[in-house]
């Protein structure tokens, strides 16, 4: 039997404040408004995801069998996953064909050779060591599992790896920029563009040491995006973690983080986040510790006039390709051809920042903002391996891959935009937008031929990184030569962390 009871005076009833209970007074109304406000005004910097079409009405069941939709979506899949592995391969290819004089795989670049194997062949697994003031996990595990290969052999996974590392980097930025470019060509323009960076030949191409300048820059992207599913993050924080734990100037996406943090408070928000900081775990405390021992990095600071400028004269000059800013430099001298970069750049982000939506506005401003801070920063910390360029090397030039990067799909960005309001103007889609519109075609026209000024001309090139370093076979001979007439069992060689460095011979195979 139900009864019903009266209310009493001073009774509870639902929705009705009382003296003493816990509901939010004014104050905590107002500063979870204003927390609301800045969430709204921030996640325009993480836009989710678009979905592709509309959903479509299920046809009427048919009378004869039909393929399962499960079937078919897995072999969507399949397709799908084969085409992205297929790009990595073509990726890695096209990256080792980019090293003219001696092959990539036959050669093994500075701190591959003179610290990552040397250091591995004398101390197997001792991958928390500092080298230069901070922790390169990545290019350690990767010396350390080559160190097991057959020494003659060493210089080809050496090239591998740094190559497979910038192409799953790309592939990563194309997915990465799934939210800011709707097109998949243009965001498969943007991953191109890390494989085909002007300046890798110079120093980062082919080569594990230089592989954390590739994962710092997919870093800035990742930062960004939103992934949709445990794959997405994943990768997100695999890309978190190989950066902070490979190169310290990862401390500069601190910002970027606190600002993710804020406008995404869900945990599924924040694998990068994670990742990130779980390489911060393993990187600062080797910094702390090259500072006791005296073997830190930043031992004085460069002038403020130094600092921007090397970034006007090594980031924005090379913006358009290394060999165009050399021969705009033989015409005009080296800071006429810096202002006439500098007008154009200013210009076209002028003119994208103007015109663009409230979205192409902020990615422009961070994307230009986070390259000038960490140019100017690594400048000003570090400013012996910013000394100077010739004809075929430029110091430094590792420190110009993220900002010209954050250039080029700026970019992007501000023609995807266009195209999308236009197509929405016109009432279709953006494949005949091309076809009818001649201001849409010349846009994408335009973007692509800018591109390739330095893409064509700087595919390859031989840079003075080959000289010092020649073949591998004829060094690991030499050493294994001189372990057969050893009578202590080891041999030293030099290496650049500690001048020389004792390896037992049971270390090296053939």
């Amino acid at each position: 039997m139900l009864t019903f009871r009266s209310a009493q005076p001073g009774s509870a009833q639902p929705g009705s404040a009382q003296p003493g209970s816990a509901q939010p007074g004014p104050a905590s109304q107002q500063a979870g408004g204003r927390m609301r406000r800045v969430r709204a005004a921030l996640v325009v910097l993480f836009p989710e995801t678009p979905e592709r079409g509309t959903p479509q009405p299920q046809p009427a069941p048919q009378p004869e069998p039909r393929r399962p939709d499960a079937a078919r979506s897995a072999g969507r899949r399949a397709v799908y996953a084969a085409i992205q592995v297929a790009a990595v391969c073509v990726g890695t290819v096209v990256l080792l064909l980019r090293i003219a004089g001696v092959p990539a795989w036959d050669s093994v670049y500075a701190e591959d050779q003179g610290v990552y194997l040397f250091d591995a062949l004398a101390h197997p697994w001792h991958l928390i060591v500092p080298y230069g003031g901070y922790e390169e996990f990545v290019p350690r595990l990767v010396g350390q599992l080559v160190s097991y290969l057959p020494l003659a052999d060493v210089a080809v996974p050496f090239a591998v790896a740094g190559a497979g590392i910038a192409a799953l980097c790309a592939l990563f930025t194309y997915h990465a920029m799934d939210g800011w470019i709707r097109s998949a060509w243009l965001r498969a323009l943007v991953g191109a563009a890390l494989i085909l960076l002007p300046l890798a030949p110079i120093e980062i191409a082919d080569c594990t040491v230089g592989s954390p300048w590739y994962v710092l820059t997919a870093l800035f992207f990742g930062l960004l995006w939103r992934p949709k599913n445990r794959a997405g993050m994943m990768a997100a924080a695999l890309v978190g973690f190989a950066a902070a734990s490979s190169e310290i100037l990862a401390l500069i996406y601190a910002p970027l983080v606190l600002l993710r943090v804020v406008a995404l408070p869900r945990w599924r928000e924040q694998a990068v986040t994670a990742g990130w900081l779980a390489g911060l775990l393993v990187q600062v405390p080797v910094v702390l510790e090259s500072y006791a021992q005296h073997t830190q990095r930043v031992t004085h600071l460069a002038r403020p006039v130094r600092a921007l400028g090397f970034y006007f004269h090594n980031v924005a000059l090379r913006a358009f390709g290394w060999r165009v800013s050399l021969r705009l430099v033989e015409i005009a001298g080296f800071n006429g051809a810096t202002v006439i970069v500098c007008v154009i750049l200013v210009a076209v982000f002028g003119w994208a920042l103007v015109t663009g939506s409230r979205q192409v506005r902020v990615f422009v401003a961070v994307a230009l903002i986070m390259g000038f801070v960490q140019t100017v920063f690594a400048a000003t910390v570090v400013p012996y391996a910013t000394g100077g360029h010739s004809y075929n090397y430029e110091s430094g030039s590792r420190y110009a891959a993220m900002p010209i990067m954050a250039m080029a799909a700026a970019a992007a960005v501000a023609v995807d935009a266009c195209l999308r309001r236009r197509a929405i103007a016109e009432g279709g889609d953006r494949i005949p937008l091309l076809r009818q519109s001649p201001w849409a075609l010349t846009a994408v026209v335009a973007l692509v031929c800018v591109l390739a000024l330095g893409w064509l001309p700087d595919y390859r090139y031989a840079s003075a990184r080959v000289s010092p370093w020649g073949y591998w076979e004829p060094v690991a001979e030499r050493m294994l030569t001189a372990c057969e007439h050893s009578t202590t069992g080891t041999i030293p060689t030099w290496t650049w962390g500690q001048g020389t460095i004792t390896i037992p011979c049971s270390r090296l195979r053939r």
